[in-house]
């Protein structure tokens, strides 16, 4: 049965993985899908991408800059208005049948009203917990009011929407203890697409040892604060002269660049740490394939307890072994004889697991071994992908069936 669906993201399309991976699952599923985001510069207004009508709103671009508290919610319900009135206006021609929301923020849900008081179904995609997030990235306490009120719209976009989407079991509690109704989640998890990173590990057989010309450690993601890039620093300044040929790859953008590269210069690193900016996944992908190790350094705080960084996937996938720190989420997929782990903001733990991968191939071998089997068994996009697809017409399935000769007319 095709469904006509909208998809809308305070995110840039297709460069966000998660929203895109559920989109192009949706159209291979022979539904007609919209996406209503944000417009990078240099970006088409309208344009269709693999299937997807995208529409970008004008007047919000990347920000490379830290930005303050207000500024940081002002950019938030600027684009909740514009995509309110936006997707009203496209309802009306359209008439979705379902509209799909991606988190953050919460009440981002709240542009759907008009369809939702049409009968339209709704799915809140919860990438993230938002007061978490707000406590890591502006250091206040869960007391905070700021804290309260984020809570109270998260409980109301809960209660707005007809279903929810959890990206891992330990959001998935979170949001029930805050009061959602366990039948209403749904945990669908970020995992690599298998056209991307490959069907299969490329290499379960690593040379890591201290004969090569030089021991790659990888790092790709956003460039923030809270993503532990200080503290990565910290220990490879502690390991450089036990790993004379390390090399630090660093691939991404943020609002702690600046930062970054000033600690580079100041800590006299810049020989070992090469600093490549934004690339796609495809790139990102190839230069897996060239690394030793994949470092995932995030910080000591409440948010990266709920997070299962897609990224530690991605090397797996490929067949290289990955540093993570010891959280409740990641703990909740791996154990210490599949992942390398420290302690998370420490930066003598770190230092020690990087000399440890690095002096110990034998032992790499065997975690990798075991990280790529459970990789296997329990964590692929082509199975998680079909349970998304067939939430999502679980969901509909009472609806009017969509004609789909309509489809041309549909992408216009």
């Amino acid at each position: 049965m095709t469904v006509r669906i909208a998809v809308v993201a305070f995110s840039y399309y297709p460069s966000d993985p998660r929203v895109r991976r559920e989109t192009e699952a949706l159209i291979e599923a022979g539904h007609c899908v919209d996406v209503i985001c944000l417009r990078g510069t240099g970006e088409a207004e309208k344009e269709i991408v693999d299937g997807a009508q995208v529409y970008r709103l004008y007047g919000l671009t990347r920000q490379r800059k830290r930005a303050g508290k207000v500024r940081y919610i002002w950019a938030y319900l600027y684009f909740t208005c514009l995509a309110f009135f936006t997707l009203s206006i496209l309802y009306m021609r359209k008439r979705y049948d379902l509209i799909q929301v991606h988190n953050m923020p919460d009440a981002l849900v709240f542009s759907a009203l008009l369809p939702r008081l049409c009968g339209c179904k709704i799915i809140l995609d919860h990438h993230d917990p938002m007061p978490e997030v707000y406590m890591s990235k502006y250091l206040v306490e869960a007391t905070h009011p700021i804290i309260r009120l984020i809570r109270l719209m998260e409980r109301c976009s809960i209660r707005f929407s007809d279903l929810v989407l959890a990206v891992n079991s330990s959001c998935c509690e979170l949001i029930i203890r805050r009061g959602c109704p366990r039948s209403k989640v749904h945990i669908v998890m970020n995992l690599p697409q298998d056209s991307v990173f490959g069907s299969n590990p490329a290499n379960t057989n690593p040379d890591v040892t201290a004969k090569k010309n030089s021991f790659v450690l990888m790092y790709h993601g956003t460039i923030t604060e809270r993503n532990g890039l200080g503290v990565a620093l910290e220990a490879i300044e502690r390991v450089r002269e036990r790993i004379p040929n390390l090399v630090f790859e660093v691939y991404g953008e943020g609002d702690f660049l600046n930062e970054l590269l000033d600690l580079v210069k100041k800590k006299n690193l810049g020989e070992i740490v090469r600093y490549h900016g934004f690339v796609r996944p495809e790139k990102i992908a190839e230069a897996i394939q060239s690394s030793d190790v994949g470092l995932i350094p995030n910080a000591a705080c409440a948010y990266w307890e709920y997070v299962t960084p897609t990224r530690m996937f991605e090397y797996l996938y490929l067949g290289k072994p990955v540093i993570v720190p010891r959280t409740k989420a990641i703990l909740d997929c791996f154990d210490d004889e599949s992942l390398y782990f420290f302690e998370s903001g420490n930066a003598d733990s770190l230092a020690d697991v990087l000399f440890e991968v690095y002096a110990n191939p034998n032992r790499v071998r065997a975690v990798l071994a075991r990280g790529i089997s459970i990789c296997n068994s329990k964590y692929r996009w082509a199975a998680e992908k079909q349970r998304f697809v067939d939430v999502v017409q679980e969901l509909v399935r009472n609806i009017t069936p969509y004609d789909p000769a309509e489809k041309t007319k549909h992408l216009m």
